[in-house]
């Protein structure tokens, strides 16, 4: 038996500290890593080579999903960005940090922010991908999201100053709503959200009824794109049945005697105690009546992604789970290993973490050969808006929302005082930020003149899709043979 603590007047469950102690440690990082120096962006000279990089994330990817992959990094360098976390991580691990930790998104570029249901059933605006999420200095987040604009911004060909004042504008954001985040109570931070409402409040006061109507335009289409839509465009009813649609490769419907159908059923009752016993309760009155895998993302083509299709008490209660394999988060190398040895648990909690309302059905669960995925519903409200057609108007607006929701993110996981202190009231820091970008770009734009040299040259595998189904199907019936050739790819 333990004896109690000598002083019993207070008690704190983890490392308690006073807000002077907090603010003194922002300003003590400000001192080690002056704000000014968040702009500088210096290649290692022992940088690695990117392509490199990716050919080595892509030994434990489906080979014949490479060529797909590659099609749709090839786009843009826009694109390009989206599926190279891997090399943003490699560069910003070389670089001096802050210091002052926070659960990372890990790819934090515009397109991974978005609309979604809450579980009350309101949508709700938030980060919305957590596939690299792994805890790191708050500012690579920041960092990527300003990037991401720059990119997006000039493949639409807007003028430089508008390209450089939306990437201002998310790091003025995240630095004045940090501000707010510090001043409140822990509890209000954690409840706090960005619903419709906060939504038409930005957009009024950036486009006033204008910008208010297309909000509303924006949450309406949010909320039309239920588990129903996911089901219409997705299956078909075959002798009284509902099935997957068979359009291989970006939708391949598992046949029911295979060797991969079964191995899922297999795995499904892990995926159950990842849950919480109340949704344990109300999935256990669902059935799986189809599996299927669908191609999804951009940089995520290779990996698996399973879709199960779920009814409830008849043919009009349809539920859609995507099971997507997780992997080692690419900041690992750069932070520390993550405290999860299941990878689906680690996205699961970062996700937890990082968003102010998750899906109900977040899970995880081990399948045969060791793989590890996460789970979650396939569509639910979920809207992303098209980088293309944004216009210079709403395009600083879009920044700043995104900018509020990172802050609010990062205040929910690490020390928003600190930081907040780090920050200042000044706009150094932002200015540093549209700096960094800036020069950051240009980085990621001879890394995409590479990228499509070595496609062009054969080193990476073009060509776009292949359309022999047979060789995708053949993937589902067997997949030890699969993961056979995957490992001879990986050793070749």
């Amino acid at each position: 038996m333990t004896n109690p603590p000598a002083d019993t007047s207070t008690f704190a469950f983890g490392a308690y500290r006073t807000l002077e102690e907090r603010r003194a440690q922002g300003k003590a990082a400000r001192e080690a890593l002056p704000r000014k120096a968040q702009g500088v962006y210096e290649p290692s000279p022992h940088r690695p080579d990117p392509i490199a990089l990716l050919e080595e994330q892509e030994q434990t990817r489906v080979p014949a999903l490479l060529p797909l992959r590659h099609e749709r990094m090839g786009v843009s360098a826009f694109t390009f960005y989206r599926g190279t976390a891997i090399i943003m991580a490699s560069d910003l691990g070389a670089q001096p940090s802050s210091g002052l930790q926070v659960q990372l998104c890990g790819d934090a570029h515009l397109s991974n922010f978005g609309l979604f249901a809450a579980p009350d059933r309101v949508p709700v605006f938030d980060v919305n991908d957590f596939d690299e999420t792994n805890p790191g200095p708050f500012e690579w987040d920041v960092k990527r999201l300003a990037t991401s604009f720059v990119l997006a911004a000039r493949d639409n060909g807007f003028p430089k100053d508008v390209v450089a004042d939306a990437a201002l504008a998310s790091a003025r954001q995240y630095r004045t709503s940090m501000a707010e985040y510090a001043a409140m109570k822990e509890i209000d931070i954690w409840y706090d959200r960005v619903d419709a409402t906060v939504m038409e409040s930005w957009a009024q006061r950036a486009g006033g009824k204008t910008g208010e109507k297309a909000v509303r335009r924006t949450v309406a289409k949010a909320q039309a794109r239920t588990a129903w839509t996911a089901v219409a465009k997705l299956t078909k009813v075959v002798d009284g049945h509902r099935v997957f649609v068979d359009e291989p490769p970006l939708l391949m419907r598992v046949p029911e005697d295979s060797m991969a159908r079964a191995m899922m059923f297999g795995a499904l009752p892990g995926y159950l105690e990842s849950l919480a016993p109340d949704r344990q309760d109300l999935l256990e009155r669902y059935e799986v009546i189809d599996v299927g895998h669908k191609v999804v993302g951009v940089g995520s083509v290779g990996l698996l992604a399973w879709v199960l299709l779920l009814q409830g008490r008849d043919a009009d209660d349809i539920l859609t789970l995507q099971l997507k394999q997780a992997q080692h988060s690419v900041l690992e190398p750069y932070t520390a290993a993550s405290t999860y040895a299941q990878m689906g648990e680690r996205v699961v909690e970062g996700q937890r973490l990082m968003q102010a309302a998750s899906d109900s059905f977040l899970g995880w669960v081990t399948g045969q050969l060791d793989r590890e995925y996460y789970v979650r519903q396939l569509r639910d409200m979920k809207w992303s808006p098209d980088p293309s057609r944004f216009q210079p108007v709403g395009l600083g607006t879009y920044a700043e929302l995104c900018g509020h929701a990172l802050a609010r993110a990062h205040a929910r996981t690490g020390d928003a005082v600190a930081i907040s202190a780090y920050l200042g009231r000044a706009t150094a820091f932002d200015e540093a930020i549209r700096t960094f970008s800036l020069a950051y770009a240009e980085q990621v734009t001879s890394d995409y003149a590479a990228f499509t040299a070595a496609v062009a040259s054969g080193r990476l595998e073009g060509g776009g899709a292949s359309t022999d189904a047979e060789q995708f199907h053949a993937i589902l019936r067997n997949p030890l043979q699969a993961h056979e050739a995957a490992t001879a790819h990986s050793t070749s």
